[in-house]
């Protein structure tokens, strides 16, 4: 199990540092469509709750300390 999770890490890792605003972008995308999804009405609790927002915040978070630490 921890070997795979080591092996995981390395391919993210190799990933990433090719594509270091890949995790931004991703994050800017999420919080924009949270912005849209406030003026459509009825759209339950995925509007309401702004969760692709905060999502989009941490995500992109993430991506700015791989992008300084790769």
């Amino acid at each position: 199990m921890g070997q795979k999770l080591n092996e995981l890490v390395d391919r993210l890792s190799e990933f990433f540092a090719a594509r270091k605003g890949l995790l931004v972008i991703i994050g800017i995308a999420l919080v924009i469509v949270n912005a849209l999804l406030q003026f459509i009405p009825n759209i339950g609790w995925l509007g309401t709750t702004d969760i692709l927002l905060h999502l989009g915040i941490v995500i992109a978070l993430i991506g700015v300390m791989l992008a300084w630490a790769l």
